[in-house]
């Protein structure tokens, strides 16, 4: 065995990753009655839902009409159709008892003066099947999530969570087709912990940092669909990837949609607010995707803004101060910081940037997470959940909406713990782990610490990311997404030659750089083949080659397994059915983009 030290734990429940989906689950599990253990690599209020700015969907109707089945047809319209109807319609009718209940542990949202929960317009959030604009996204000024998160983390504690902070985790503990727990490193001590749980549930948010310029923070590298691929389980429909129409030019700090909702609008180097060619009814509220490509088609075309033309202005000086002051106080303070621009006088730089993955460890709506038998239908993984942005339930299909990510973390962190509480009696007794699958992981663990080539990580994933960006942006086209194949696999080949200089087991942040690029590299090989697979346009994933989306042939999710630098590509059917047949929505003729 390892001479590396071993410290064991037993709880019920591990929860890997501390942001939104991961606390929620923590809180309910903890409610269940049973022993649950929250483990993340950064501080739990450092999690990337802090970033989360504009709003969490509910149809409460605190702002005008609206209806659960509403927000249903808004979602699988967005999802451009690939979304699975039945966990959509679970999502949108669990979504305001979520929100209340949210406002009960103590969330501080802005306010009517009626003294109800304030919503604000979204892209794509629409009334009466899509026959004007709902109010529908409740925010807590524009740092919803940084509210949410806070809240969460005060109430895991308060109903006894034991958190493992600063704990990197490597992989999961497989044995016989079943996760018996997960293995990690402490950063503060140097040990390596493993934990024997009855179920784990991976809540470890997405892998934006695949790509040069994201919203993501530095943190956001996908390590449980790293930690799925290795245990030889695939990761689903990661050829979808949103990019946010405003990120700061230059930087990529998100500018939320609600500024948008507020009233701001993006014009071009003509002064001319374009939005209303690209979407007449919706305009600056489009869907993400069309926004997104609509200012790229202006920047292609000539018509950027800038020395370089290479960006797009967002106006929001037009707007009340006292606005701006109350309802984006963020976005105010992040313009003036990121690029100088006071927002009460000048208009906000800005270009489409990486924000969201649609893809990830595929789970049913209960976050039970799916593979492929050997007959090639679908079966669950035992032991084994993920939510949050690291999951694909599919809500979010080929594009997710705006402000749908948060009540999504909520309402299936809470989902998950409902359904391990039905599967784990409390304190029952655990399956012994062979030691041969800790070594596994620490072999692995020992090579990379130990990697003494003459290729530093900075290197290989500067490389990996401009790949990213170059070969598998908004537009795609069969030579791009060809040529990204066979680049892609070179970042990923130079791990033969990886330099790691920093060899101790303490605070080593470049060993846990090195970890997260094996995590990043893995996601971007399938990503990369997921998107030369798929010969059709829908959603967030826009071919040039194949302008239309084709129902015949691509109304089905990408499984994508990685196995020792190649990708093995199968499919699993879109859910059409729900779960009450009272609504069903079926898609209308091909879309052309």
């Amino acid at each position: 065995m390892s001479s590396y030290k071993i410290i064991d734990h037993e709880y019920d429940v591990v929860v890997v990753g501390a942001g939104g989906s991961g606390l929620r689950a923590a809180v309910g599990l903890a409610e269940s009655g049973l022993k649950t253990a929250c483990i993340s690599k950064v501080f739990p209020t450092r999690s990337h839902t802090a970033a989360a700015q504009g709003g969490i969907s509910a149809a409460l109707g605190n702002m005008g009409e609206d209806d659960w089945r509403w927000h249903m047809y808004d979602t699988v319209k967005g999802a451009d159709w690939l979304g699975d109807q039945d966990a959509i319609e679970y999502l949108c009718k669990e979504a305001p008892e979520a929100v209340i209940e949210l406002e009960k542990y103590g969330v501080p949202f802005s306010r009517t003066e009626e003294g109800k929960i304030y919503q604000r317009p979204f892209g794509g959030m629409t009334k009466n099947y899509g026959n004007g604009v709902a109010q529908r996204t409740c925010a807590a000024a524009d740092r919803t999530g940084h509210a949410i998160l806070h809240t969460l983390y005060g109430q895991a504690l308060k109903k006894k969570t034991e958190f493992f902070i600063e704990h990197f985790a490597l992989d999961l503990l497989m044995h016989n087709d079943k996760c018996q727990g997960v293995l990690t490193w402490s950063l503060q001590d140097g040990t390596i912990n493993r934990f024997r749980s009855k179920i784990t549930i991976l809540a470890t948010g997405g892998y934006g940092r695949a790509y040069f310029s994201a919203t993501s923070a530095h943190t956001c590298t996908g390590d449980g669909g790293g930690m799925v691929l290795r245990a030889g389980l695939p990761l689903q429909d990661m050829e979808f990837v949103q990019f946010h129409p405003t990120g700061i030019y230059g930087v990529g700090c998100l500018i939320t949609e609600g500024s948008r909702g507020e009233g701001g609008f993006l014009v071009n180097s003509e002064g001319e607010r374009f939005m209303e060619r690209y979407a007449p009814s919706a305009k600056d509220l489009a869907s993400r995707d069309v926004v997104s490509r609509s200012m790229t088609i202006e920047i292609n075309e000539g018509r950027g803004v800038g020395k370089n033309k290479d960006h797009i202005y967002l106006h929001l000086n037009h707007l009340d101060p006292k606005v701006l002051s109350e309802r984006l106080p963020g976005i105010s303070e992040s313009a003036k910081v990121f690029a100088g621009v006071d927002v009460t006088k000048e208009p906000i730089p800005v270009l489409p940037t990486v924000h969201y993955n649609m893809g990830g460890i595929s789970t049913n709506y209960h976050g039970q997470v799916l593979t492929k038998d050997a007959n090639g239908s679908n079966k669950i993984v035992d032991g084994l959940m993920a939510v949050g942005e690291a999951a694909c339930v599919s809500v979010h299909g080929a594009n997710r909406l705006g402000s749908n990510s948060l009540i999504d973390l909520v309402v299936f962190g809470k989902a998950a713990a409902k359904k391990a509480a039905e599967l784990v009696k409390p304190n029952s007794k655990h399956e012994i782990i062979p030691d041969s699958e800790t070594q596994k992981s620490l072999d692995r663990f020992d090579k990379l610490r130990n990697s003494n080539g003459s290729t530093s990580t900075a290197n290989l994933r500067s490389l990996m990311q401009k790949t990213m960006q170059n070969k598998c942006a908004v537009f795609r086209t069969n030579k791009t997404l060809q040529e990204g194949v066979n680049e892609i696999k070179k970042p990923w080949e130079g791990l033969s030659d990886l330099s790691v200089k920093d060899r101790s087991l303490i605070f080593n942040t470049d060993l846990v750089e090195t970890l997260e690029f094996d995590n990043l590299i893995r996601q971007s090989m399938v990503t990369m083949a997921s998107a030369e697979n798929r010969k059709e346009s829908r959603g967030a994933h826009s071919r040039e080659d194949f302008k239309e989306r084709d129902d015949n042939n691509w109304m089905k999710h990408t499984l994508a397994w990685h196995k020792s630098g190649s990708v093995d590509i199968d499919y699993r059917d879109v859910h059409k059915h729900t779960l009450s047949n009272d609504v069903q929505y079926f898609p209308p003729k091909a879309r052309v983009y």
